[in-house]
């Protein structure tokens, strides 16, 4: 059975792996080089210091997957909304944790106080981070045509946004 909790430290090995995969061989991520593990601990710390949720999903000893959020932009005014990432393993495509992940993150960046949900898609041709996004009551908002240059071809970025809790009916508390 697969269980979605909290990230932990000793979650970094795994997590750090499964996002390098990604980066060397996927479009979802713009990144060139595969970060360290330190690179993703302090990256893990930042989205914690913030009190933002950053999850994994674990099936056994495995670790199959992780999500996280953090804030669309460092200025003041975007503190109520949030940027998703989404990571599974490669053998972990397919079997709805993208879903899971996305819908309990979700649920946690809401509890955090996050009015807006926005994902930055790398690659206009990655249908299933825009389907899992449009299953979880995402909407789209845009693309913008190839502002990412990775494995010798231009890649667009699809934009996609989510409301949550009051969304903009209200002023945040």
């Amino acid at each position: 059975m697969t269980i979605i909790r909290p990230s932990q430290s000793e979650d970094i090995p795994a997590i750090t792996a499964i996002y390098a995969h990604h980066v060397l061989h996927g479009t979802g991520t713009f990144e060139l080089e595969a970060p360290s593990q330190n690179d993703m601990a302090e990256r893990r710390a930042d989205v914690l210091a913030k009190n933002l949720p950053y999850l994994v999903a674990v099936k056994g000893d495995q670790l199959l997957g992780f999500a996280y959020c953090n804030w669309f932009k460092p200025r003041p005014a975007y503190r109520f909304s949030a940027e998703d990432s989404i990571y599974l393993a490669p053998e972990a495509i397919g079997l709805g944790l993208g879903r899971a992940l996305l819908a309990e993150l979700v649920t946690r960046a809401e509890q955090a106080g996050v009015r807006k949900l926005i994902a930055v898609i790398g690659d206009s041709a990655n249908s299933s981070s825009i389907g899992v996004h449009r299953c979880t009551g995402f909407s789209p908002v845009g693309v913008l045509k190839s502002c990412g240059w990775k494995f010798d071809r231009w890649l667009d970025v699809v934009l996609m946004d989510k409301a949550l809790g009051l969304g903009d009916s209200s002023a945040p508390a």
